[in-house]
């Protein structure tokens, strides 16, 4: 059965088909807690990649893989000479990450493959879902590895040569895996991109809404810092006399705080990992390293925010008597997405009966990328109590497959249908 454009009005997506993919995906990976931890590149991350790989196949999508490991998925159009409507996310988590961060993406455009072929929808343009290599950044930086590498933010050789915390490369990864494939990274022209994700926040459900619509993503700088004191005997040696890496961190911290604080109500700023020298209860701590991420919603922001940084730094070398090393190891600017497409997740929410807000993404996403290279929006959906990067990750099945239903007519609406 082929159908017009005008009767695709009445296809919706199969919410337990959808759900049932996301659960079957969280099988591999799976933690006692009810969550994923399925790093990028490990062994785990090949499984749900062959597993990904096997449904397009079985959907009728042809698969190609790209030099950095990203997997494309196509389901021909009509025109197979128009640049592809690409849809997509990550499938790699957190150690200690959730069903849907990324999965859901990912799960809802092979599901839109799936209504399409289950109603013999016929596009014009080509339907593409992409599985980013990398995107959580926690075994390997940096963060957004695939996206960035195909957009061109940084180049092939550099992510390639990236290691972690073991020394393994990524080039060495992908090769262990099988996921090392012969296309360049940018081998092919995107059309239009949409990502479905969850909202990785409270906004949403604090104001009892179904649909995010997404304007645009928080700008980042991530930092490496490393304070060097002088570790000594605890008690012999006199408080006026320290050089405590500790204390100076601590300094830091507050200073990052302050920092965000002062910047509302979208400036934000984190210490998320700290490590100490030598870590004994008796020995005042002579050195510490530590990460700081700044994120805002205008780069003229985020550069002040920078700028705090490095003068806060300034001050705790001098006040402390330590030694401060700040390198940024991530930047992206803030990312607007395009208006006609923000505009149509819009309008097929509101189509389709959802209620819907405007919202800004405080999280980076493969989108952020890919929106500098062809016209991209993103369609959230809630989380329970806003909990993400967390193995009790949650989110209803019925918003799921709203935003999944928002997805689908948006790219029907820029592929085009074919009677």
């Amino acid at each position: 059965m082929n159908m017009t454009a005008a009767s695709t009005a009445t296809v919706r997506s199969n919410g337990e088909r959808l759900w049932q993919s996301l659960m079957d995906l969280a099988r591999i990976g799976a933690t006692p807690k009810g969550g994923v931890c399925r790093l990028a590149l490990t062994e785990l991350d090949r499984q749900a990649r062959d597993q990904f790989v096997r449904w397009a196949e079985d959907a009728g999508c042809s698969v190609r893989v790209d030099a950095i490991g990203n997997i494309f998925a196509r389901r021909a159009g009509c025109d197979d000479s128009l640049p592809p409507v690409m849809t997509g996310s990550h499938i790699d988590t957190q150690p200690t990450g959730g069903k849907f961060d990324g999965n859901y993406g990912v799960m809802a455009g092979l599901e839109v493959v799936r209504t399409l072929n289950a109603h013999g929808i016929k596009t014009r343009a080509p339907i593409e879902v992409a599985v980013w290599t990398n995107e959580e950044g926690s075994r390997f930086v940096p963060v957004m590895m695939g996206s960035g590498v195909f957009a061109g933010a940084f180049t092939l050789e550099h992510a390639l040569q990236q290691r972690d915390a073991e020394g393994v490369s990524v080039s060495e990864a992908l090769q262990a895996i099988g996921y090392a494939g012969p296309a360049g990274p940018a081998a092919h022209p995107v059309g239009a991109y949409f990502e479905a994700h969850i909202e990785q926040g409270p906004v949403l459900e604090k104001h009892d809404k179904v649909i995010g619509v997404v304007q645009a993503a928080l700008g980042q700088r991530w930092y490496d810092v490393t304070l060097t004191g002088m570790e000594a005997h605890a008690g012999p040696t006199p408080m006026e006399l320290r050089k405590d890496a500790l204390l100076a961190a601590s300094d830091l911290i507050a200073a990052v705080n302050r920092i965000a604080l002062d910047r509302k109500p979208h400036g934000r700023g984190t210490v998320g990992q700290l490590g100490v020298y030598p870590n004994s209860r008796n020995v005042i701590p002579g050195s510490v390293t530590m990460t700081v991420d700044l994120r805002a919603p205008d780069d003229t922001m985020l550069t002040s925010m920078d700028a705090a940084l490095k003068a806060v730094c300034a001050e705790i070398r001098a006040g402390r008597n330590v030694g401060i090393q700040l390198q940024q190891v991530v930047y992206f600017p803030p990312q607007p997405f395009t208006p006609q497409l923000v505009e149509a997740v819009r309008r097929n929410a509101t189509a389709l009966g959802y209620s819907a807000m405007d919202v800004v993404s405080g999280a980076g996403h493969d989108a952020v990328y890919v929106a500098r290279l062809a016209p991209t929006a993103m369609i959230f959906v809630p989380c329970a109590d806003g909990i993400s990067h967390n193995e009790i990750e949650d989110a209803e099945p019925a918003h799921l497959e709203a935003g999944c239903n928002v997805l689908l007519r948006a790219m029907l609406d820029t592929a085009g249908v074919v009677a």
